[in-house]
């Protein structure tokens, strides 16, 4: 009797350690970057002289509307003038809202960029 009553309060307590980690992850979406609402950031001209290329990653705070509220580099190109384009060009974008609980709420969103010579 005491092994089935611990076996189905462990079962139980296992379900509900379950239901709250799978709501946990399930209770936040992060922002999507609307790649038509903007334009791909310009090349700077001592960049592209000088052959620089890189990655750079980005964080955005996007409101509720879709409208970055503030930005940051996250990992730099290596190029300061590369990852102020790209920062200057991104943060003109719109994004589809974050959700936290089902309701838009203000949220970060990461987006790396890719500085490549063609």
């Amino acid at each position: 009797m005491m092994n089935a009553r611990f076996s189905t309060l462990s079962a139980l307590v296992s379900a509900v350690l379950l239901a709250a980690a799978a709501s946990a992850l399930a209770a936040e979406t992060s922002p999507v970057l609307d790649s038509k609402s903007c334009d791909s950031p310009k090349y700077p001209k001592a960049a592209l002289m000088n052959e620089e290329t890189g990655t750079v990653s980005m964080g955005f705070l996007i409101a509720v509307d879709g409208k970055v509220v503030e930005s940051k580099i996250e990992k730099s190109s290596g190029s300061k003038s590369l990852d102020k384009a790209a920062l200057g060009a991104f943060s003109q974008c719109k994004f589809k809202p974050g959700t936290k609980d089902g309701k838009a709420d203000q949220l970060w969103s990461k987006v790396d960029f890719v500085w490549k010579l063609e």
